[in-house]
């Protein structure tokens, strides 16, 4: 019983133009709008699970800043020790 697909039929309001996409590259991909449509839906969840499983980016404390990063002239002295 786990194995078996349920489908449910539904009503959205979408967009003309985006529908009109929709059916558009749906047929050029030679597929049904539900094919297409489910499997964007899918990306769509998918890629935002992926984002909340990211690691935040460890941060340190550097202290004030000693140059301006757009000042060649005054990260050359700090590298230089000047």
């Amino acid at each position: 019983m786990d194995n078996m697909v349920f489908q449910v039929k539904t009503t959205l309001n979408i967009d003309q133009r985006l529908m009109a996409k929709v059916k558009q590259e749906a047929a050029r991909q030679g597929r049904t709008m539900t094919e297409f449509i489910e499997s964007a839906l899918r990306l769509a969840l998918q890629s935002r699970r992926r984002k909340a499983r990211l690691t935040p980016l460890p941060t340190f404390r550097g202290g004030p800043f000693r140059a301006n990063v757009a000042d060649n002239d005054a990260l050359q002295d700090l590298m230089e020790g000047r």
